[in-house]
């Protein structure tokens, strides 16, 4: 009885015993797959971190990783080559974070090979008569493009603040050409209504700019009143300082009569559209001319005050007054034919362009 028991006893512990070596040997298994299967993701982590693959076969984000622990490590028992590390260019890092080392080119700087290909570069593809045209048509339109311009200074009633006979002057200009190269025309004149024309004058001139802010005019001139008269003329015409229209000229007759002009006026705004204009004419003669009845010297100065309103730019009226006085032996001259030398006048008339 006793043999039937340790029998049956050992028939059921050898299955038993079976199944816990099988269990044993499974997860021994496990234990020893899971290092293979993270053991290269390590080894390609460390070896990045070290620097012992080129940077391009590392993944970019870990360049931004923090290498500063980097010296504490024992690079002693690695078997890797470092020899490279002292090869590495760095020199587009230093060029990238210090631009303001001496020497440094500045980021606009132009590179060599921009300058390497052809000055027309578009003739290749367009040919070049397209492209001649085009480049001469661009030249004009960025400063030697030909404008003109006709300017009506003063065209103006005059009313004689004592009483006497209504009169009118004229005062224009017209200029065709460039920035610096232009054909100017001038004309001034002015009469009685009801009257003879009194004075008047044409001049054709070649204005040359010699300055930002002037230019350079000689031409001729020709009066037809008084009497019939030609001029050569040298003068200069531009903006001064503090934004004064200037323009003054010498006059040689063909007698051999020498006589000089000058203008200025002054635009102060009052409002965008409401402009008042200080404006002064001196002349002067360096000998008499009796014919004209002018004196030597300082001859005439015309101070006056203009109010327009400018409806538009193009456009504006306005009302004035002028003080007209005769000086020195004009003025002498004058007296002796029985004539005002000064006096005020109230002024209507029109400023306009096109």
């Amino acid at each position: 009885m006793r043999w039937l028991i340790l029998a049956s006893a050992t028939l059921i512990a050898v299955p038993a015993m079976a199944q816990g070596h099988s269990a044993h040997q499974h997860h021994g298994a496990h234990s020893e797959h899971t290092p293979h299967q993270t053991e290269p993701d390590k080894a390609e982590v460390d070896h990045c971190a070290m620097g012992h693959l080129p940077p391009e076969k590392c993944p970019p984000k870990e360049q931004a990783m923090d290498h500063s622990g980097r010296d504490s490590q024992d690079h002693s028992a690695q078997g890797g080559d470092h020899s490279g590390h002292g090869q590495m260019d760095h020199s587009g890092h230093t060029q990238a974070q210090d631009k303001s080392a001496p020497g440094a080119a500045p980021e606009s700087a132009v590179p060599p090979r921009a300058l390497e290909g052809p000055r027309h570069a578009a003739d290749a593809i367009w040919g070049e008569a397209a492209m001649a045209p085009s480049r001469a048509q661009l030249a004009r339109e960025n400063g030697a493009m030909k404008t003109g311009m006709v300017m009506i200074e003063r065209l103006e009633a005059r009313f004689p603040a004592e009483g006497g006979e209504t009169g009118y002057v004229w005062d224009a200009q017209a200029w065709y050409g460039g920035d610096i190269n232009r054909f100017v025309l001038k004309t001034e004149g002015e009469g009685e209504f009801g009257g003879e024309l009194e004075d008047a004058e044409v001049q054709a001139l070649y204005s040359r700019a010699i300055g930002p802010f002037f230019d350079l005019q000689a031409g001729v001139r020709f009066d037809p009143e008084p009497e019939t008269r030609s001029h050569l003329v040298v003068g200069v015409q531009g903006l001064a300082p503090y934004m004064f229209h200037v323009d003054g000229a010498l006059f040689l007759s063909d007698r051999g009569d020498l006589t000089a002009r000058i203008e200025g006026e002054y635009d102060q705004k009052i409002t965008q559209q409401l402009i008042l204009q200080p404006r002064v004419e001196l002349e002067m003669s360096a000998q008499d001319i009796p014919e004209r009845e002018i004196g030597a010297g300082l001859t005439k100065i015309e101070p006056g005050l203009r109010l327009r309103y400018e409806f538009v730019p193009e456009f504006a009226p306005y009302v004035g007054v002028e003080y007209e006085a005769k000086l020195g032996e004009t003025a002498d001259l004058a007296r002796a034919e029985g004539e005002d030398s000064d006096g005020f006048k109230l002024l209507i008339g029109v400023r306009a362009w096109f």
